[in-house]
C-alpha cells in the first residue's frame, strides 16, 4: 500500500529546498543513479508487512523462485527447473547454479524451506497454500520438494505472486525469525546489497551492485527474466514533498521520481530532458477506504452498507486532480476495471445517493459513535477521505479525522480499537485477483479490519483450485458479491500517477514497480 505527500505551495522555495537534500549531479559516480520513491523505506523485511515501499526494497535486495512477466505469466526465477507428479501431489524444485547470499554464502534448498515456512504464516495465500501441504523439505543442497493432500492449481503462481508480502527467498537463519518479529538485517540474494553503514534515515539509503550476482539467460520482462544491473550504485533520496523532487528531477539532481504531482505535469510534459511514464491496466492503482469491523461503528452490517452510498469515484479523482487520460471515471469492480476478472457483480448497491444513505443510516440503530479516520497527512488518499467525510457528515455520521505520517498509520492500524477506517491506494498487480486483494483475500485472518465472512475463503479455495479461465471468473463474481454485503473497504477510484526519469537513462522497465537492475546511462 501506498502514500507520498503532496506538494509545496511555492515551487520556489521547493527548489531552494531541493539545493540542501541532494547531491549535484557532478559530484555522483558516473555508474550512480538517485531516486526518489513513494515514500521512505523504513521496515527492511519483506516477509512481515503489505506495504509496497518494502516491496520494491525487496524485488532489488532478495530474489524470488518464480516471478510475473509482462503477460502475468509465471517463470523460473531461482528455480533452474521443476516438475509434479501426474497427480500433481508431489512437486520437485531444482535450484540454478550461481545463487549466493550478500555475506557470500551458497544459497541451499533448506533457506527456501524456511523461507517458504515463514513467509507464509503471515500471507493469506501461503496459509492457504499450508493448508494443502503435507510436506515441504530439503532433499539435497539444490532440490526441495512439496507434497499435496489435494491438488492446488496456482501452487506456481503463489510462489511467484508479485503482491506484499513477497515471498521472497533468505538465509535459513533470518527465517528462523518469528513471522511477527522483523529480521535483524535484510541479507537477500538480489541484484543489489543494502549498504547498512551509508543507510540514513530520513535522508538516504544506499544499495549496491552485487557483483556475485547471476542473472538469468533470457532477456528482462516485467518481474522475470535476466537481472542485469548496470550501475553501480542505487541511492533512494527522500524528500520533504512532491514538488520539492519534481524540481529536482527538472533540474537533473534526480535520475528518477516514481510519482509525480499532477498540477506540474504541464510543465514536466514540456521538460526535454524528462521523460514520463503513465501506464493502464494492472499497472494502474486502486483507492481503498478500509472499514475496522472490529470496533463500533462498523462492527454494525448495515452501518457499513451505508458506505457504498456515500463514494463518488468522479468527485474524488477531480478533488485530486487526476487528469482524465490518467483515471478511470468510475469502476465498481474489486478487481480493478480493463482486467481479466472485473465485473460489476453485487454492485447495485455503490451508487451514490445521501438521502437513502441518511435514511438507511438512521434505520441500522447508529447512535452518533465517532468515526475516526485514520489520514496519511499530506497525501491524495487524504484528498479522496475529506470528499468522503463530507459526504458522511451530511448525513448524519460523527467524523473524527487525524492525520498522520504512514508509518504512524502503519501502527495504530494493528490495533483493533481506536480508529474505524483509513485510506489507502495500491498497486493494480495487487488489487486485480480475489486471491490477492488485500481486503477480501485477508477475509476471517488476523489482518487489519478484521473482516469476516465464512463464505470467502471458501470461495477463495474453489477460486484457487479452478482450473479454467471461465470457472474463475464465475467464482470471482461470487466473492464480489458477498464481498458488497460484507464491506471489507469501499473503492474510490482507480487511476494511474505518471512516473518521471531523465531523458539520458536506458533500459528502464516500463511498470508502475520501480525497477533498476537493466537502467543504465
Amino acid at each position: 500500500m501506498r502514500e507520498f505527500g503532496r506538494r509545496a505551495l511555492v515551487r520556489g522555495g521547493a527548489a531552494l529546498a531541493t539545493a540542501s537534500v541532494v547531491r549535484p549531479r557532478k559530484a555522483r559516480a558516473a555508474k550512480a543513479l538517485t531516486v526518489v520513491l513513494e515514500s521512505e523505506v523504513t521496515i527492511l523485511d519483506p516477509h512481515y508487512i503489505t506495504a509496497t515501499i518494502t516491496r520494491t526494497f525487496g524485488l532489488h535486495v532478495f530474489d524470488m523462485l518464480f516471478a510475473m512477466n509482462e503477460k502475468g505469466e509465471m517463470k523460473p526465477q531461482m528455480v533452474a527447473s521443476f516438475e509434479s507428479s501426474p497427480d500433481k501431489l508431489s512437486w520437485s524444485f531444482v535450484l540454478r547454479d550461481g545463487l549466493k547470499w550478500h555475506d557470500g554464502s551458497a544459497v541451499t534448498a533448506q533457506d527456501c524451506v524456511a523461507s517458504l515456512k515463514r513467509w507464509a504464516v503471515r500471507d493469506p495465500l501461503g496459509k492457504m497454500l499450508m493448508e494443502d501441504t503435507a510436506a515441504l523439505e530439503a532433499v539435497d543442497a539444490k532440490t526441495f520438494k512439496t507434497v499435496l493432500k489435494q491438488p492446488f492449481p496456482m501452487l506456481i503462481e503463489v510462489l511467484g505472486k508479485p503482491n506484499a508480502p513477497l515471498p521472497v527467498m533468505m538465509p535459513a537463519r533470518l527465517a528462523a525469525t518469528p513471522a511477527d518479529q522483523r529480521i535483524a538485517e535484510p541479507i537477500g540474494s538480489g541484484p543489489f546489497r543494502f549498504v547498512k553503514q551509508e543507510w540514513r534515515p530520513g535522508s538516504a539509503m544506499v544499495l549496491e551492485r552485487f557483483a556475485d550476482y547471476v542473472p538469468r539467460d533470457e532477456p528482462p520482462d516485467f518481474l522475470a527474466g535476466g537481472k542485469r544491473a548496470k550501475i553501480d550504485q542505487l541511492v533512494l533520496r527522500v524528500m520533504p514533498d512532491q514538488s520539492t523532487g519534481a524540481n529536482a528531477l527538472m533540474a537533473g539532481e534526480i535520475d528518477y521520481m516514481q510519482y509525480l504531482p499532477f498540477d506540474m505535469l504541464p510543465l514536466l510534459e514540456k521538460e526535454r530532458d524528462v521523460k514520463l511514464m503513465g501506464l493502464a491496466g494492472i499497472h494502474q492503482f486502486q483507492g481503498n477506504f478500509r472499514l475496522n469491523h472490529a470496533a463500533p461503528p462498523f462492527d454494525n452490517p448495515a452501518v457499513r452498507k451505508v458506505m457504498w452510498k456515500l463514494v463518488d469515484q468522479d468527485a474524488i479523482l477531480t478533488a485530486i486532480g487526476v487528469p482524465d487520460a490518467y483515471r478511470n471515471k468510475s469502476c465498481p469492480s474489486f478487481w480493478m476495471c480493463g482486467t481479466p476478472y472485473s465485473t460489476d457483480a453485487g454492485a447495485g448497491a455503490s451508487k451514490v445517493d445521501l438521502a437513502a444513505a441518511k435514511a438507511e443510516l438512521k434505520a441500522a440503530g447508529y447512535r452518533g459513535e465517532p468515526v475516526i479516520v485514520l489520514e496519511v497527512a499530506g497525501s491524495i488518499s487524504q484528498t479522496a477521505s475529506r470528499v468522503l467525510v463530507q459526504n458522511m457528515r451530511d448525513v448524519g455520521f460523527t467524523v473524527e479525522q487525524q492525520p498522520r505520517d504512514w508509518p504512524t498509520v502503519l501502527a495504530r492500524r494493528a490495533k483493533k480499537e481506536g480508529w474505524s477506517m483509513f485510506p489507502v491506494y495500491s498497486n493494480g498487480t495487487d488489487m486485480y485477483s480475489p486471491l490477492t486483494h488485500f481486503y477480501v483475500a485477508a477475509t476471517c485472518n488476523d489482518f487489519p479490519g478484521w473482516s469476516c465472512d465464512a463464505r470467502i475463503p471458501t470461495l477463495l479455495k474453489a477460486f484457487a483450485a479452478a482450473g479454467m479461465l471461465d470457472e474463475r471468473r464465475r467464482i470471482a463474481a461470487e466473492i464480489q458479491t458477498a464481498a458488497y454485503e460484507l464491506v471489507p473497504s469501499v473503492m474510490w477510484g482507480q487511476f494511474t500517477i505518471p512516473a518521471g526519469y531523465r531523458s539520458d537513462l536506458k533500459g528502464l522497465i516500463q511498470s508502475s514497480y520501480p525497477m533498476f537492475w537493466e537502467v543504465d546511462r
